[in-house]
């Protein structure tokens, strides 16, 4: 396939690492080639792994007429803020993925429908409807076990968004899997996808998308799934994919 002759309708956009630079703030050519794209009509859509709180008011700041990702696909918002899907984590693997945490005394973070929860959990537990679960493991070894575990389990969708973290979903939920769905609400392929990322939770969206981007700061698996690296985040790394391939 040739690539210059992609017809590009929606960017997918990953915030941490990708979009944000390392001060969290979307930089002023990235702001620039994201409103230029969306005059010349192609979508913009943020996909990450942040809950809805903690990124409206990065799509609100830039104007964005589209569609949200959020949770890593756990969440699939609307262009006026309604909910299209929601895919929760039972309880039990909850409370399963907590005692592991627990019992190996790792730092975690856990997402609801209504919050973020950072190494304790709400009283009201077993009330709420859990997206997420999240291990922040510094330790390699410490990792390595978990990541089996969870792995072994073969219910759950298991990536990162940091080489320290483990971030867990329902199996088959991903940011590939939400963007397809946003896709068929605009009637557009995957194909005319341009998806940029830098971490595993990025991966599959990188890898369907009909062009997938590394950021230059990108874990080097997800460098090695792109079709091409652009520069870092911390250089306007959007703003250079964008100018290159949509403008």
């Amino acid at each position: 396939m040739n690539k210059d002759q992609l017809d590009i309708k929606l960017i997918a956009l990953d915030m941490d690492g990708t979009l944000l630079n390392e001060v969290h703030k979307v930089s002023e050519a990235n702001r620039e080639a994201i409103r230029q794209a969306e005059a010349k009509g192609v979508k913009v859509v943020l996909s990450t792994g942040r809950s809805l709180a903690t990124c409206k008011e990065y799509a609100v700041s830039l104007q964005l007429s589209s569609y949200l990702v959020t949770v890593n696909g756990a969440e699939v918002w609307g262009p006026d803020g309604e909910l299209v899907a929601r895919n929760p984590v039972s309880i039990p693997l909850m409370k399963w993925m907590h005692d592991l945490s627990t019992e190996h005394k790792t730092k975690f973070w856990a997402i609801s429908t209504n919050g973020v929860f950072r190494e304790k959990m709400p009283d009201d537990f077993d009330q709420r409807e859990w997206l997420k679960f999240g291990f922040d493991i510094p330790n390699d070894e410490i990792r390595a076990a978990i990541l089996a575990l969870l792995k072994e389990k073969g219910e759950l969708e298991v990536s990162n968004s940091s080489p320290t973290n483990i971030e867990v979903n329902s199996v088959g939920i991903n940011k590939a899997a939400a963007l397809n769905q946003v896709c068929d609400l605009l009637s557009i392929k995957m194909e005319n996808v341009m998806a940029v990322g830098d971490s595993l939770n990025d991966i599959l969206m990188i890898k369907e998308a009909g062009l997938g981007i590394a950021m230059g700061n990108a874990q080097d698996v997800v460098k090695e799934a792109a079709d091409w690296v652009t520069a870092p985040n911390t250089e306007d790394g959007v703003a250079k994919a964008i100018q290159k391939w949509v403008l």
